[in-house]
């Protein structure tokens, strides 16, 4: 197949293109490289450097080339900046997605998408584990922009019955390839593991983010997902949209939470180093508990995370950061 990851230079668009090249589709990443890293895209892929907000790069890029499928991750993801720009998140991420969609239906005929969703669009769950159906009410921009782009999608399904998508909505994507070569490095970095390895090799203080939630801990509770588990993810969703043509919205989880202070814990134990941990007071916007209801995926795609317990997460990321 011939495919086109957007956001193919960070840090899941990146695994995501090595896996399809290793397995033989042809693949054309669009980045602008903003956040990305042009040296981590894989050399067998070709880079076509654009900007979602521009139209006329999408245009050129559908107008010079013919792709099977789409798979779209490029987009802001730091929640605390959402709130802080929403004007550059709505962009980027929505006006962004509705372009790289219309180019791709009228000009390149375009007709299956994979979209990178987050569980950010059931905002404080009244279930958990959180199913697919549970009521969506985000609680930042940035929840709200991934909903947003789904009910573009959908949208656009319903005025042609051609299109095809799945939205994954991711949980907590974390970890590195098993042997260190490839990891997660984003600037600025605002995900837990990596800070936490982090503050270790720099031998700083660790900021925890409140400890007086709701829970066994009083820290926050989270699901978390291997890279190379959710890769997998959006090849079996490839699949299903080659097989059973509809829209699809599937949770991708291990349906295990792992509070702050466990995550904390394990890079302790992997690392064999103590974490100095500093509480601070609570982030806007911040779930007591996210944990997956991950059955659907599972029974429909066949989804089977293999690398998805905390211990293997920590190992892989540990070896990443510290190469």
């Amino acid at each position: 197949m011939k495919i086109l990851v957007t956001g193919g230079a960070g840090y899941i668009g990146s695994f995501m293109t090595k896996a399809l090249v290793e397995r033989g589709d042809q693949v054309i990443v669009f980045d602008n490289l903003e956040r990305g890293r042009r040296e981590i895209i894989d050399d067998k892929a070709k880079f076509v450097k654009g900007d979602l907000k521009n139209k006329s790069d999408l245009d050129k890029l559908f107008g010079e080339n013919s792709f099977d499928a789409a798979i779209h991750f490029a987009g802001l993801i730091a929640v605390g900046e959402s709130e802080e720009n929403p004007e550059l998140y709505y962009q980027n991420n929505v006006i962004g997605s509705k372009n790289l969609f219309e180019s791709a239906i009228s000009i390149g005929k375009v007709s299956k998408f994979i979209f990178s969703s987050s569980a950010a669009v059931y905002g404080n769950p009244i279930q958990v584990p959180i199913p697919e159906d549970h009521p969506k009410n985000p609680t930042s921009v940035y929840g709200k922009n991934k909903l947003a782009v789904e009910n573009i999608l959908s949208q656009f399904r319903q005025t042609n019955h051609e299109v095809t998508f799945a939205a994954l909505r991711y949980f907590n994507a974390a970890g590195a390839a098993i042997d260190g070569s490839m990891g997660e490095a984003h600037i600025p970095e605002t995900h837990l593991i990596p800070n936490v390895i982090a503050a270790i090799l720099k031998n700083e203080p660790f900021k925890l983010f409140g400890d007086d939630y709701k829970t066994r801990d009083g820290t926050c509770i989270r699901d978390y997902i291997h890279v190379l588990d959710l890769v997998e993810s959006h090849l079996l969703a490839l699949e299903k949209l080659k097989n059973s043509p509809d829209e699809y919205f599937y949770n991708v989880g291990t349906g295990n939470g792992y509070s702050n202070k466990e995550v904390i814990e394990m890079v302790e134990k992997v690392s064999h180093k103590k974490v100095n941990v500093q509480v601070s007071p609570r982030r806007q916007g911040d779930s007591d508990e996210l944990v997956a209801d991950s059955s659907k995926i599972k029974s429909e795609l066949g989804f089977s995370p293999k690398y998805s317990d905390i211990e293997t997460i920590v190992k892989s990321a540990w070896m990443w950061h510290t190469k």
